[in-house]
């Protein structure tokens, strides 16, 4: 345990030399990319994009016009990507394999990838052609990371603007993210892979010959672009079924590498990013620092529950532990550490790739991998979206401290009243009621329960698991769930449209009243909000919320669980 604790720190300490300044670069883009200097070989694109757009592209927007330029975004995204799916026979000249998607199936898919989500309720291999993943998924996979960048560009401009209502220019944002960080990161990470081993290709397959002397075929096509943006966008969504555990995935050691820092490097390098456009640097600093404590806590939690022994198991038969610990479903290249390490990277950044199998994890460490989840994902979290669901927390964070000390709460020269506390609310209950409701609605019908492999107390966690990934947008799967049942199709979808939607539009409603405020001076009374004591007592809040939306049905799934297999009888 010791040094899977100083593994995480190494790493961790590593992750933050590459993010800080990655972070500062990322908020001159946002806000002046024409001064830096060796872009200038990709301005043609932003001038393109621009073009395009027309005059929408230079106005400033207030959060109703922001919003409705994000909604009308994803909803062309999603009806083009449908049609796509539901077609996908017409691209069969390119690749032979390709066959129609279900109504259902499209539906899903078409909402998964425009939310960042990457639910994949299909096996990618055999379902999809490679036209369609490069074309419809890998380009979505760009454009809905940028998407939850801009609703961090709109609420870091309105701490800084005051007696306005405009909060900066949704297309804009958009375009500059996607062509000056995700576009020149993305072509680095897969030239990386490329030279790991990753396939990219426009064959279908590969034939070969085996050693019995039959023939098969291996399914590859463009495999190492769509893997970079995948990890650096917190998609997830894999090539393969296998997903990061695939060997053309993930071929190496070096692979396996570049994809852990491709997932954590961009949620990281944005707390900076916050910090540097709220114009108060010590913020990023704050939020870094409490989400790494958070994540490295995490991993230890995780790596402690895969290392113990169990003396419940039947018979006592110990054959799945080694040395290591728990070797069930785990990468056997890499050992439980990595894979452990892995799941914490994934459901802390909204990315949802897997490299093990989730539902061989012992209870506590599948449930640490839901919390992280359940919490918001805020320990790093989705790109700008994890930033956003942080400052949600800090807000009632600095509101319940004011009014314990009876004190008018302000963060950033921002008075935090009564009426920003009302999206904030409404942020931190929402996504919770989707889970809860839609878990609910499919384990009342029978085709709901049919679905669990599981119908135990695993199987609840299996249901849980699958609606927590899909309203927080992260994707990853418990397994042992029949996600391909209609029923899960379509009430995953609407998780995860109406998980992505609702905070969307209630972040921009918080920053349309923040903007409209005045600036107060900070005096000698007013709340630090950057130091140990306010961070142990953000990360107290972050898990007090969490508890109260989620102990309740935790104690049917992970927790009895946990009692079962440790105190059978």
């Amino acid at each position: 345990m010791i040094g899977a604790l100083a593994v995480t720190v190494l790493f961790m300490g590593m992750m933050v030399l590459l993010a800080w300044p990655l972070g500062g670069f990322i908020a001159r883009v946002i806000e002046e990319p024409e001064k830096i200097t060796f872009l200038k070989p990709l301005a043609w694109l932003e001038e393109s994009c621009s073009a395009v757009i027309g005059t929408a592209y230079k106005s400033e927007m207030n959060w109703k016009e922001y919003f409705f330029a994000l909604l009308a975004f994803h909803t062309c995204g999603a009806v083009l990507l449908f049609l796509m799916l539901r077609f996908q026979s017409l691209l069969g000249f390119l690749d032979p394999r390709a066959i129609n998607f279900s109504g259902y199936a499209a539906f899903n898919t078409a909402i998964s990838f425009v939310t960042n989500t990457n639910w994949q309720s299909y096996v990618p291999e055999l379902h999809m052609s490679w036209p369609v993943q490069m074309l419809g998924l890998t380009t979505q996979n760009f454009l809905s990371a940028s998407v939850g960048v801009t609703l961090l560009c709109a609420l870091s401009r309105a701490f800084r603007r005051a007696e306005t209502n405009k909060i900066g220019n949704f297309w804009q944002d958009l375009v500059r993210f996607t062509v000056y960080v995700l576009l020149p990161l993305s072509c680095l990470t897969s030239i990386l892979l490329l030279a790991s081993g990753v396939p990219q290709s426009t064959q279908g397959a590969i034939s070969y010959t085996t050693l019995e002397g039959s023939e098969a075929t291996i399914p590859v096509g463009m495999c190492a672009s769509q893997i970079a943006i995948k990890q650096l966008g917190t998609n997830g969504g894999g090539f393969f079924n296998a997903n990061s555990a695939h060997p053309l995935e993930n071929p190496t050691i070096w692979s396996h590498l570049v994809e852990l820092i491709a997932i954590l490097l961009i949620p990281m390098a944005l707390c900076r990013t916050f910090g540097e456009l709220v114009r108060s640097p010590r913020q990023g600093v704050f939020f870094l620092s409490v989400m790494s404590l958070l994540f490295i806590g995490a991993v230890f939690l995780s790596c402690y529950a895969e290392g113990q022994d169990l003396p419940g198991l039947v018979g006592g038969d110990h054959s799945l532990f080694q040395a290591e610990g728990n070797m069930e479903g785990k990468e056997c290249r890499f050992g439980p550490f990595w894979s452990v390490f892995w799941a914490v990277s994934t459901t802390a950044t909204s990315n949802g790739s897997v490299n093990a199998s989730i539902t061989s994890f012992l209870p506590l460490s599948g449930g640490v991998s839901l919390l992280l989840m359940e919490i918001g994902e805020v320990v790093f979290g989705g790109i700008g979206t994890g930033m956003t669901t942080a400052v949600v927390f800090l807000l009632i964070a600095v509101f319940a401290a004011g009014l314990m000390v009876g004190r008018t709460p302000e963060y950033l020269g921002k008075k935090i009243e009564a009426r920003e506390m009302k999206p904030v609310a409404l942020l931190a209950i929402f996504p919770a009621a989707i889970v809860l409701c839609l878990t609910s609605v499919a384990l009342l019908h029978s085709a709901g329960i049919q679905a669990l492999s599981n119908r135990s107390p695993h199987g609840m966690s299996e249901a849980l698991y699958a609606f927590s990934s899909a309203a927080a947008n992260n994707g990853s799967s418990f397994a042992g769930l029949s996600s391909e049942a209609a029923i899960y199709n379509v009430l995953t979808g609407l998780a995860m449209y109406f998980g992505r939607l609702l905070p969307a539009a209630l972040t921009l409603a918080l920053a349309g009243v923040l903007v409209e405020k005045k600036h107060v001076a900070q005096t000698a009374g007013t709340l630090a909000t950057d130091t140990l004591a306010f961070g142990i007592w953000f990360g107290f809040v972050v898990l007090i919320i969490g508890a109260l939306n989620f102990l309740p049905v935790f104690t049917l799934g992970p927790i009895i669980d946990h009692m079962t297999l440790f105190f059978p009888g």
